[in-house]
């Protein structure tokens, strides 16, 4: 990304700044640690949407009390392979990550650890958690809901959410093989940030209050589930199914029933998540798995067109960045500059 008063900033910069935001409303240092580098990681894979971009968001929601700096998470185990993990309304991103490392320990006690998440918030890109699992040589898994931004396939009143996907496969010599995505066509948070620099969207994603298709940001009211008009009968079925596990498996509200992300800011969201994480070598494949995965990619590499594995366009992203620093759009500065003053923290612009 690159354009007129686009900033380019250094991760260790941003990092530093985070913390030190973070640790403006008393969270402890590891917390606020996990969450500034986890969001700068984000932007680093170039997912934007998900990146440092987000921090003022849950600074606004600390500062109002629907999350908690200092939750008390209950972990409840209650099987040889499953857990539950109580968020106490703390920050999804923290909650996460602790939920995804108990799934890993149950995965490698017993070849597979499945844990839900109840009463979080946003926890960010959920390609942070199923690529910790990968790196480690299992399968991680991860999803998480939110709510109603998506229209369902038929209807064009939002309902469901983003509701995204992440899988990840450890691969021999390399960062892991990961999807991930969401089940619609582009994340809210891509709109709410076109919002912000008053940009368009792109053509086919996203519904107005009538159910036309638009190109303006403020005007879309829904985002089309992934496939479009013709075929989101699929990204509809996905994002249904990511529903089920993340809401009411976990005892937490669905869609329409979560408080909006933006709005209602002293209300708690309650959202839930579910993480996998599965031990190769408990099956056949096992001990050649990782090297089949990078067998696999040069073989697609071979391919007409030389296809990519997913996840490497981050990696790629994540090279240049780290050498050029991460773009912050003009509307983004203002708001980490507004938010700077406030809280007593030096600008890292």
């Amino acid at each position: 990304m690159s354009g007129a008063g686009v900033l380019n900033v250094g991760a260790a910069v941003l990092t530093d700044w985070a913390i030190a935001c973070l640790r403006h409303f008393e969270l402890p240092e590891d917390d606020a640690r996990c969450l500034a580098e986890s969001l700068v990681q984000t932007s680093l894979w170039g997912i934007d949407s998900h990146g440092i971009a987000r921090l003022t968001h849950y600074l606004n929601r600390l500062t109002h009390g629907s999350i908690r700096a200092r939750p008390e998470i209950v972990v409840t185990r209650s099987g040889p392979g499953t857990a539950q993990v109580a968020g106490d309304r703390g920050l999804g991103i923290v909650v996460a990550h602790r939920a995804n490392r108990l799934a890993i320990e149950l995965a490698r006690e017993n070849g597979i650890g499945a844990v839900g998440v109840s009463d979080s918030s946003h926890c960010g890109a959920v390609g942070l958690y199923s690529r910790v699992a990968a790196r480690e040589g299992l399968i991680g898994m991860a999803f998480t809901h939110s709510d109603k931004i998506a229209a369902p396939f038929g209807g064009h009143r939002p309902f469901l959410g983003t509701n995204p996907i992440s899988l990840a496969f450890p691969r021999e010599g390399s960062e892991p093989v990961c999807l991930d995505m969401a089940t619609t066509s582009i994340p809210w948070n891509r709109v709410m940030n076109a919002r912000r620099e008053g940009a368009a969207i792109a053509p086919g994603v996203a519904v107005d209050g009538e159910g036309g298709d638009t190109t303006d940001a403020q005007a879309a009211n829904a985002l089309r589930p992934l496939g479009g008009p013709d075929y989101g009968h699929k990204g509809y079925g996905l994002a249904l199914i990511v529903e089920l596990l993340c809401g009411p498996l976990n005892g937490n509200p669905y869609g329409p029933q979560i408080g909006p992300m933006y709005a209602e800011l002293e209300r708690p969201r309650r959202i839930g998540a579910f993480f996998v994480a599965i031990d190769p070598m408990r099956f056949a494949g096992g001990p050649m798995f990782a090297a089949t995965v990078e067998h696999m990619a040069r073989a697609l590499a071979a391919e007409p067109g030389a296809p990519r594995m997913p996840g490497d366009p981050e990696l790629e992203a994540q090279a240049k960045r780290r050498v050029e620093g991460i773009p912050i759009e003009p509307g983004l500065a203002a708001e980490m500059r507004a938010w700077s003053t406030r809280l007593g923290v030096a600008s890292p612009l």
